[in-house]
């Protein structure tokens, strides 16, 4: 299901391509010669269907997320509860001089990999705003600002920056339904956890703001003013019956309506301003103006989400009585457009007449984040330059979503009572939901969803499916025929109630490289297709498969059965050692079909005992992620016990950072990224992918084994855990490796998730440093432990202090910076205070995401603080040059 979304640049002509043509086509479009001339025939039919008070108002939505009860505020609108939404949590908010009560509240949502969506009824063909705010208030009492992304359905929308506790964050969008519902999502949180504190929807009226490309584009609102304001405070509902806020240009803020010319002044009148045509502002706002007496009326201000293409429209009205030997005409100069300056505002004779609205404007524009512009008064005018309110909108590229979506909610509705079907949004864009393996949706992980009935005929439509998870379920009947999903490569069908025979139609999957369907009710024969080298197929528990290896150690432990004489024949009677440890062996061997095993032969004495295998066994024999190490199958023969895993070509983590396979070099700061991000995600399975949840109880960098490619799995489960569902904790005697073990746990001998925090933390400190975990001589005199001797430097400042001098400098400092901040949460004394493996992942992620780009920027020293800022406004001019576009197309138009 690859995300079919064409560049922005291709998205760009298209737009320019569309406007151009348009208006061309267009009664009353005009050059800018003669852009500010009145226009024929282009006043809008309105179908009024609300007054102020009417229809409108009952036609609102307004979400007072994380509310306690309904209420209406001061200016008339209704607040709802957002109580329906299954998802987050509640919080209050507490901020000096914001009294309105829907901002005392807010709802939260984990920093994960997940999307967290609110859905809402439309009415389809119908434009709308949209409105979000966040105010933060240090609601978390963590004084951590967060950074989290929006989305409108596939769409990617903004990023939500938290800069200050106390300042409240708007994003609007005006948008066209193109169906009977919208859902907006929360995403991606780099810092802290992403938060809402309201979602508005306001409906629109006839062809208030129609362009000839809202099929394919959004408008985000970047500024919306209301010049010669009276006071500070915006103007909206009721004086705006579409409850646009208009916000002051008295308003004190940085880079907003800054280097004011001098003898720019405010006028005001009480008359009735004709205002309904076009965007129908409100007449309180046509009433005030700032007329430039000195003949010139100057502003700065930035543009959220610029640079890029805009809908940038003024609204003039003549308020002044002027003399009859009186004019007043103007040009609007910017910066970069000379063009537009040749046409000449007249608002008496364009609108036509006094106290009637004039509204210009392009509505193809390329402008800049820093806009500066001017309107100046021809020679031949009598009066300075006058505006009373203007408006900028910046198109947003609408994504169509993804292809398979419709056959995604297809299979959702078969389950739709389910929370895991709750997650809303589009199924893979711009975050895929959380059974999907991946953002392009090719992989569903269903398992252990309590899925009954047959397998949904809906997901052998998913075209682009690599990976199908449905294990752990008890879902019956057949297996259906996959040849739709001619890329699938895994398939996990085991332990639930499938009957039949495997269908020969499998053969027919050219990529496919691993079924899993043991411990079903199958029957009849195996197709030969199937037995290929190619192909690894579990059939332990399948009835009609006759081998030797096929016994079975009961359903719950559907794992492979080996014989003692295939594992020596296999090992070459056991003559190559490649690992040891507490537990007794490990030996490399070799199957007859080709395929490389490790074989871990457990010792008499080892800690790992009877129970411990069987616990083992169990956990693998239902666990499949592609960062966790594969269990092939066991041996309990002659009074020997046996785990045989995948091989591992590539070692451990730990002998590649500071053991024999280090030769004099060692592997770069993007690889060592690579890995920590592939075990993160092992983790994570095991944590909130399990049901009940697993606990390693000993992740260390020797239990993290790398492959071929020099992926990471993560290995070892002889000392996991089962969580217990409800319980905060699972009582244990302490087991785990020194270094490595969370002291709150050995206190207490209160397993948590968050035990195995403290130990990937320890992973992420030797990562970082190259440095084992204890040592007598490299942390100093006094200091034997990694941890104390990474706070020490870190919480100083003092970063290179712990830097792998193995990674000569290339590495960007930010990446570095955020692993190192990341693992010193990880490693805090108490588990409550450490994040969960999700946020350390999107944290692994983002300085991936530091490093890649960096790599682009080669040239720069890698490792300087300096080179990011550089890169960043590189990066900022070069989106300038990126979206500039051939002023002879953007034409204004006169309305």
């Amino acid at each position: 299901m690859e995300n079919r979304v064409p560049s922005f640049v291709s998205f760009s002509l298209l737009l320019l391509l569309l406007l151009h043509l348009s208006s061309a086509q267009r009664p009353g479009t005009l050059s800018s010669s003669s852009f500010f001339h009145p226009s024929t025939g282009l006043h809008k039919e309105r179908v009024f269907l609300c007054s102020a008070t009417g229809f409108c108002i009952q036609s609102f939505v307004s979400l007072d997320c994380g509310g306690k009860e309904n209420f209406t505020d001061e200016i008339g609108i209704q607040w709802t509860l957002d109580d329906k939404h299954r998802f987050g949590e509640i919080s209050t908010v507490s901020v000096a001089n914001e009294t309105r009560k829907q901002y005392t509240t807010l709802r939260y949502f984990p920093a994960d990999s997940r999307k967290y969506c609110y859905t809402l009824d439309v009415v389809s063909r119908t434009r709308y705003l949209l409105r979000l705010s966040f105010l933060y208030g240090n609601f978390d009492s963590n004084n951590v600002y967060p950074k989290f992304d929006i989305s409108v359905g596939a769409t990617p929308w903004s990023t939500i920056v938290i800069s200050d506790a106390n300042t409240i964050e708007t994003r609007e969008l005006i948008f066209l339904a193109s169906s009977s519902t919208v859902s907006v999502c929360l995403s991606n949180a780099t810092t802290g956890k992403p938060f809402i504190s309201t979602l508005e929807l306001r409906q629109f009226n006839g062809s208030v703001y129609y362009t000839y490309v809202e099929e394919h584009a959004y408008l985000s609102v970047s500024a919306r003013i209301n010049f010669g304001a009276e006071s500070d405070a915006p103007i909206r509902y009721p004086d705006d019956p579409f409850d646009r806020i208009w916000e002051s240009d008295s308003v004190k803020k940085a880079n907003y309506l800054v280097d004011v010319a001098a003898g720019t002044t405010k006028i005001s009148t009480n008359k009735s301003i004709e205002v309904n045509s076009d965007e129908m502002p409100p007449m309180n706002v046509m009433q005030t103006a700032v007329v430039g007496t000195n003949g010139s009326l100057t502003y700065r201000l930035n543009l959220d989400g610029f640079p890029g293409i805009a809908w940038a429209f003024t609204y003039f009205a003549e308020i002044e009585d002027l003399a009859e030997d009186e004019s007043r005409k103007f040009r609007l100069v910017l910066p970069g457009h000379p063009d537009i300056s040749k046409a000449v505002v007249n608002i008496e004779e364009n609108a036509p007449g006094k106290y009637r609205l004039y509204e210009p404007g392009f509505t193809n524009l390329s402008l800049p984040f820093v806009l500066n512009f001017r309107f100046g008064k021809t020679s031949d005018s009598s009066r300075g330059p006058l505006i009373n309110a203007m408006e900028i909108n910046k198109y947003l590229e609408k994504n169509d979503g993804s292809p398979d979506g419709e056959v995604i909610s297809g299979v959702l509705s078969h389950y739709s009572s389910a929370d895991w079907a709750q997650e809303g949004g589009d199924p893979c864009l711009p975050v895929s939901w959380s059974w999907l393996l991946s953002i392009a949706g090719d992989g569903s992980l269903l398992s252990n969803k309590n899925l009954t009935g047959k397998i949904p005929l809906d997901i052998t439509k998913l075209t682009g499916l690599v990976e199908l998870w449905l294990d752990g379920n008890m879902l019956t009947g057949p297996i259906p025929d996959f040849t739709g999903c001619m890329d699938l490569k895994i398939v996990h069908l085991e332990n639930n109630q499938l009957t039949g025979a495997l269908p020969t139609s499998l053969v027919n999957l050219p990529n496919l490289r691993e079924l899993y369907v043991q411990n079903n009710m199958l029957s009849g024969t195996v197709p030969s297709g199937l037995l290929s080298n190619d192909l690894f197929l579990n059939l332990a528990s399948h009835p009609t498969q006759s081998m030797d290896s096929s016994k079975t150690i009961g359903p719950a432990e559907a794992a492979h059965c080996f014989s003692f004489s295939e594992i020596v024949n296999s090992t070459n009677n056991f003559d190559k050692e490649i690992g040891s440890g507490g537990f007794g062996v490990v030996y490399y061997g070799k199957l007859k079909d080709g395929n490389e095993i490790a074989v871990k032969v457990l010792t008499s004495k080892s800690y790992q005992g009877k129970r411990e295998f069987s616990n083992e066994v169990t956990l693998l024999s239902r666990i499949h992620h592609r960062n966790l190490v594969q269990l092939l199958g066991y041996c309990r023969e002659e009074g020997n016990s046996m785990l045989i895993y995948e091989f591992m070509h590539n070692g451990t983590l730990k002998e590649h950072l500071y053991g024999p396979l280090t030769h004099g070099q060692s592997i770069d700061w993007k690889k060592r990224l690579e890995i920590a991000e592939d075990a993160a995600k092992g983790i994570e399975y095991l944590h909130t992918g399990c049901v009940p949840a697993v606990i390693h109880r000993d992740l260390k960098s020797s239990n993290i084994l790398l492959d071929k490619h020099m992926r990471a799995k993560v290995s070892d489960f002889g000392l996991s855990k089962l969580a217990v569902d409800g319980a905060s904790h699972v009582s244990s005697v302490v087991r785990g490796t020194v270094g490595y073990l969370d002291p709150e746990y050995y206190i207490s001998q209160q397993l948590t998730d968050k035990s195995d925090i403290y130990s990937f933390g320890v992973i992420l400190l030797e990562l970082i440093s190259g440095q084992e975990a204890i040592s007598n001589v490299n942390f100093g005199a006094n200091c034997r432990n990694i941890v104390q001797w990474a706070k020490l430097h870190v919480e100083s400042g003092d970063i290179q202090g712990i830097i792998d001098p193995m990674l000569q400098n290339n590495y960007d400092l930010q990446s570095m910076w955020k692993i190192a901040e990341k693992a010193l949460m990880c490693v805090q004394p108490h588990g409550y205070m450490r994040p969960s493996i999700s946020e350390v992942l999107k944290e692994i992620q983002d300085a991936l995401a530091i490093e890649r780009m960096a790599e682009g920027n080669s040239d720069e020293p890698r490792n300087s603080a300096q080179s990011s800022i550089n890169m960043g406004s590189m990066d900022m001019a070069a989106i300038e040059n990126y979206l500039s576009i051939d002023e002879s197309i953007g034409q204004p138009i006169a309305r």
